[in-house]
């Protein structure tokens, strides 16, 4: 069941906040005008995560360019997407969880339905999501939404 967060729910936000596996990277190219990628995938995988984000939650209630869809599977929230209006007149996805326990189920693939769902709400043009070159799985599932490549920042992750 996929809700909207609100005052009562708030305490749930960043439970699906698991680590992910570190299996290889994308290695994205631009060749006449076009992006595409390939994979390297690494000899041995490893798990990244990170601190849960802090924000004023609050100010994603009850407010017409922000919102937080939360999913539940038995009263437990096992995913979250986190949307926003952009300046490009697109949904920014800000995040995008679900808990590894309940990974390959359709969770995220119901998320995004929901997010599209949003963003025609708004009349907006799409969507778009960042990730890392190194999130291979979630590169994988945004490809499989029918996300394409539209810029490579090669500078916002080098000190990590």
């Amino acid at each position: 069941m996929i809700v909207e967060m609100t005052s009562k729910n708030l305490q749930d936000i960043n439970k699906p906040n698991p680590s992910f596996d570190v299996i290889g990277k994308i290695v994205p190219t631009f060749i006449d005008e076009e992006w595409s990628f390939s994979e390297c995938l690494y000899a041995d995988s490893y798990e990244k995560s990170y601190p849960n984000e802090e924000r004023q939650w609050e100010d994603y209630i009850d407010n017409p360019d922000r919102i937080v869809f939360l999913y539940y599977d038995n009263h437990e929230c096992v995913g979250q997407v986190i949307l926003r209006t952009n300046w490009n007149n697109y949904v920014l996805i800000e995040n995008m969880a679900v808990s590894k326990s309940h990974r390959g189920k359709g969770i995220g693939k119901q998320l995004m339905q929901k997010s599209v769902e949003w963003a025609k709400s708004k009349n907006l043009h799409g969507l778009v999501a960042e990730t890392q070159d190194i999130n291979l799985l979630a590169c994988r599932f945004y490809n499989k939404m029918g996300f394409q490549i539209g810029v490579v920042d090669t500078m916002l992750y080098a000190n990590m």
